[in-house]
């Protein structure tokens, strides 16, 4: 039951990724310095993930690695890993975004988003790679509802996350202009 203790890990390191992240963010310095906020909390994720790599190098030769790689092993790897800083720099930028409407509650409008639609996103892609026995239409009922329900909960959480201003949460308001008649 090794991998449910990970798993559980990742859960709880990656749930409070957001939140930390816009914290990060909105202490960094403000005025006309505001704009790079993000990209400079985003600077300090890349260097912890940085000293997180030297840890696993340490940790490989800990083990008694031979530091054999494969081609294909480095490239699907380094492949992941700009997916995955892709995203993390994509979330900077969104938690940016969310922040003038949501102010310090950014990362409870921004996180369901990420967090309930990449699994849906992944299913997709672990599918179309490797496509169930019997093809899509062996897929259980129930597995296709949690899809459809992990969207709906992401969009439902978003739509109505408070934005720390006093209003009622009912999502971000859109402000109406007057349009001329003619």
């Amino acid at each position: 039951m090794n991998w449910i203790v990970f798993a559980l890990l990742t859960v709880l390191s990656w749930g409070v990724y957001g939140v930390l992240l816009h914290k990060g963010r909105g202490q960094m310095p403000m005025g006309t310095e505001a704009p790079h906020a993000g990209l400079k909390a985003f600077l300090f994720v890349c260097i912890a993930y940085a000293l997180i790599g030297v840890a696993a190098a340490a940790l490989l030769k800990l083990r008694g690695s031979n530091w054999s790689f494969s081609a294909g092993g480095i490239q699907w790897s380094l492949i992941a890993g700009v997916a995955g800083a892709v995203g993390a720099f994509t979330l900077v930028l969104a938690l940016g975004a969310a922040a003038p409407i949501y102010k310090g509650g950014a990362a409870a409008a921004v996180m369901p988003i990420v967090f309930a639609g990449a699994p849906v996103v992944n299913t997709i892609v672990a599918m179309s790679l490797h496509p169930p026995e019997g093809g899509l239409k062996a897929l259980p009922l129930p597995f296709v509802l949690g899809c459809v329900l992990a969207a709906t909960g992401a969009f439902m959480v978003a739509k109505f996350a408070p934005t720390n201003t006093g209003a009622k949460a009912a999502g971000p308001k859109v402000e109406a202009t007057a349009q001329p008649t003619p």
